[in-house]
């Protein structure tokens, strides 16, 4: 039976990912407090303890605006724990699956950024993360990165999704970025793909980086319309009456965002035999997960 190793269990992915993993083998999910990744030695520990023939590391810093007087903390858990990851995992000969991101890119495109692109990350976060790419890459020959954007779901703590419906339920007027264009992503599909790729693992061995994220274009600003359009159709309480288009410059953040992040899906949708679902289907199925979730 597959041994698969999952970090950040308890996170919006690694939740889900508990959910698609079991199927496939025998799942040790490890949270913050089981495996504290600013500890070398413990990462090591704990993966010579499982013996895993599978690392899926679903675990990161995600503050993004903090990650610029937290350098250090991110490069920590961004960059120095994935390395260290792949380097037990070459040892094992197991396969290390990383979850990495679109602030990688500097956003400067106007089409899809593809996995042969090259990476040039505009603030800390996305310098943190591509120092743990880097180090994958370099130390461990059966490891996957798969880049990914905009996540949100219904499990975890907080996301944009979350943080909207929050304020939604709060004030009747709403300014959001619209000049920031991405692809919003679920982790329900997410995790599936992470699930395919696992499966896919048996007959084929795949290696280097992948982009998996829904499918299709919106900014920040249509996202959010989206959002309170499916969350009121679905019975959220909310008493938002107006969302008003503002630009990056009229909301400055410590952290710069790329302006441009889409990431194209063709490489692992032939991999996984499906193109990704559209954004707004897979928005719908998380706010109807989180109806319910909150509803009990």
């Amino acid at each position: 039976m597959t041994r698969i190793l999952l970090t950040g269990m308890a996170g919006q992915l690694g939740s889900e990912l508990q959910q698609t993993l079991v199927p496939l083998g025998e799942v040790m999910g490890v949270d913050r407090q089981g495996l504290d990744l600013t500890q070398p030695d413990k990462i090591r520990q704990v993966i010579g303890e499982v013996q895993p023939d599978v690392i899926v590391n679903a675990a990161a810093y995600t503050a993004v605006d903090k990650a610029e007087t937290e350098t250090e903390l991110a490069n920590a858990i961004n960059g120095t724990a994935p390395t260290i990851m792949a380097e037990a995992a070459q040892e094992l000969g197991a396969t290390l699956i990383h979850v990495s991101t679109d602030y990688i890119f500097d956003g400067r495109k106007n089409t899809p950024y593809t996995e042969e692109d090259t990476p040039e990350p505009i603030n800390a976060y996305g310098q943190s993360k591509r120092l743990g790419e880097e180090g994958v890459l370099k130390n461990c020959d059966r490891a996957i990165i798969l880049r990914t954007a905009w996540v949100y779901g219904a499990q975890g703590k907080g996301n944009f999704v979350k943080t909207m419906l929050r304020l939604g339920a709060e004030r009747d007027e709403l300014r959001v970025v619209v000049d920031q264009v991405g692809t919003p992503t679920w982790t329900g599909d997410l995790a599936s793909a992470i699930a395919q790729l696992v499966q896919s693992l048996k007959s084929d061995t795949l290696t280097g980086i992948y982009h998996f994220t829904n499918s299709g274009v919106t900014s920040w600003y249509d996202f959010a319309v989206a959002i309170f359009e499916e969350a009121q159709q679905i019975g959220f309480p909310l008493q938002i009456k107006q969302v008003i288009p503002i630009t990056t410059a009229e909301y400055p953040t410590p952290a710069a965002r790329p302006a441009y992040s889409v990431l194209s899906t063709q490489k692992i949708s032939a991999v996984v035999g499906t193109h990704p679902p559209h954004w707004r289907t897979a928005l719908r199925q998380m706010l109807k997960q989180l109806y319910t979730l909150t509803a009990k």
